[in-house]
C-alpha cells in the first residue's frame, strides 16, 4: 500500500488534498500541522512563552490529542503560533517519533506538513509539493476566515501568510523545502476539483513507477 508525503506552504490547499488522496487510495491520513497546533494551543493555554524552546518540547513530548477536537486549534491565532513554536527543534523532535510512527504503518498512509518529504518519510513511493502564489493562499485563508466569523483584512492575511513562509522556509531545522524528487503542483489557478484530480495523477503515475 502507498506512503504519501505532501508538503507546501500554508493555505495551498496540501490538506484538503491529501484527505482526498488518502480516501482514493484506501490509506490513514494525518495533518502534521495539527500537531503542531495542539502544541502551541497548550503553550497559549499554559502561559509557555513561545520563544522558550524546552518548555515548548516538554509540551510536545505530553501530546494531548484530545485537543485534535477543539474548535480553537483552528483559529488564526492558534495557527500563527504553531508557526513560531515549529521553529524549535525541541518540539520538532519531540513529535518526530509519532509522525514516523504513523507514516509507517504496514497497510501505508499520507501525511501532509512541511517536511513530511524530506525528513518525516523520506522513503515515501509518492511526494507532492503543493503550493500557489501568496496573494492566492492569502485569498483563500482570508475567505475562510470570515466565512467563520473573524474579523480581519485581507491585506492582513496576506502579510501574515508571507512573514509565515520566512519562517518555515528560513528556519535552521527541518525548512520548508521540495523534495528533490516530489512533483510540484501549483494549485494557483485550479479549482478544488481540479487540483484534486491532478494530485491523483501525479500519486498515481509515481506509484506505476515503483517496482
Amino acid at each position: 500500500m502507498p506512503l504519501i508525503a505532501v508538503d507546501g506552504p500554508a493555505a495551498s490547499g496540501k490538506g484538503t488534498i491529501a484527505r482526498a488522496l488518502g480516501r482514493h487510495f484506501g490509506v490513514p491520513h494525518l495533518d502534521t500541522g495539527a500537531l503542531y497546533r495542539v502544541v502551541a494551543l497548550s503553550a497559549l493555554r499554559s502561559d509557555i512563552p513561545l520563544e522558550d524552546g524546552a518548555r515548548l518540547g516538554d509540551a510536545a513530548a505530553a501530546l494531548d490529542l484530545s485537543l485534535l477536537e477543539d474548535p480553537e486549534l483552528r483559529a488564526a491565532g492558534t495557527g500563527e503560533a504553531a508557526s513560531r513554536v515549529s521553529a524549535h527543534p525541541q518540539v520538532r523532535h519531540a513529535l518526530l517519533a509519532f509522525q514516523q510512527g504513523f507514516a509507517g504503518q504496514p497497510g501505508g498512509a499520507v501525511l501532509d506538513g512541511r517536511d513530511i518529504g524530506t525528513v518525516i518519510a523520506p522513503q515515501a513511493g509518492a511526494k507532492l509539493f503543493v503550493t500557489a502564489r501568496p496573494e492566492i493562499r492569502a485569498r483563500r485563508r482570508f475567505l475562510e476566515l470570515v466565512a467563520a466569523g473573524r474579523d480581519v483584512t485581507e491585506d492582513r492575511v496576506l502579510a501574515d501568510i508571507i512573514a509565515r513562509d520566512a519562517r518555515d522556509t528560513g528556519r535552521a531545522d527541518a525548512p520548508l523545502r521540495q523534495a528533490d524528487d516530489a512533483d510540484l503542483l501549483d494549485t494557483s489557478d485550479l479549482d478544488i476539483a481540479a487540483a484534486v484530480r491532478r494530485a491523483i495523477e501525479l500519486v498515481s503515475a509515481r506509484l506505476d513507477r515503483k517496482p
